[in-house]
């Protein structure tokens, strides 16, 4: 079974400094049918303006990845860390017992980018940062591991039974997912327009997948998604 969640059906909210798409329920958007998909919290896409971004603010008993689609992002934290993210990169934080944090556009384009929040397996786990270059890593036409429960040399560690790919898939081509069962699956577009067991997503789709053992995706134009594997 395959649910459909269309771009232009999230929770939308424009600030001026910030755009903000919300797949499931988040800050003042509510919808029941949309709270959360498994231990998937929160897909927010945003565009944040020049010179503009969250001041800090905490954040408590959640696994947040930071992905850049475009632009840069400065981070800083509580626990001492501070960087810039950019396109390529990934950022892991885990705000267990509680963490505070800004993030800042420092350019004068628009950033844009996917934050995403996942329940983590269990509640007061200490807080921690991670950030990974994925540039050299990813390839045309192939899944690449983001994030894993375990981690390993090249993906980001999650405190949760997930599995989180990327994906770049050219015009024409495709790629298959065997699915295990009694696992779930999330795919959402960032760009491009895929066919996904036979329905057509467009950018900012998403999709639910339940007892789909096989899953096929194909690329009707240049696309660039992410797959999550959950329990």
């Amino acid at each position: 079974m395959i649910t459909l969640r269309k771009a232009n059906e999230r929770g939308h909210a424009d600030y001026g400094w910030l755009k903000t798409f919300h797949t499931f329920s988040f800050s003042a958007y509510f919808d029941p049918k949309h709270t959360k998909f498994r231990s998937l919290r929160v897909i927010n896409e945003d565009w944040i303006a020049g010179g503009k971004g969250f001041e800090t603010h905490p954040h408590e008993n959640m696994e947040i990845i930071t992905y850049l689609i475009e632009g840069e992002l400065e981070h800083k934290d509580s626990m001492g860390n501070g960087s810039v993210i950019r396109r390529g990169e990934l950022q892991r934080m885990t705000a267990g017992t509680g963490v505070s944090h800004s993030e800042i556009n420092p350019g004068s384009e628009d950033t844009h980018l996917m934050q995403i929040w996942i329940v983590p397996e269990r509640a007061g786990l200490e807080p921690g940062y991670e950030q990974r270059d994925f540039t050299n890593v990813r390839k045309p036409n192939k899944l690449t591991l983001l994030a894993s429960q375990v981690g390993n040399d090249i993906s980001l560690t999650v405190h949760q039974d997930i599995e989180l790919y990327g994906g770049f898939l050219d015009t024409g081509k495709q790629l298959e997912y065997d699915l295990s069962v009694d696992r779930y699956a999330w795919i959402q577009l960032i760009s491009g327009s895929l066919i996904v067991n036979g329905i057509e997503l467009d950018q900012g789709d998403g999709a639910a997948l339940e007892e789909e053992k096989l899953i096929t995706i194909a690329a009707s134009e240049n696309s660039e998604f992410l797959l999550f594997d959950l329990a």
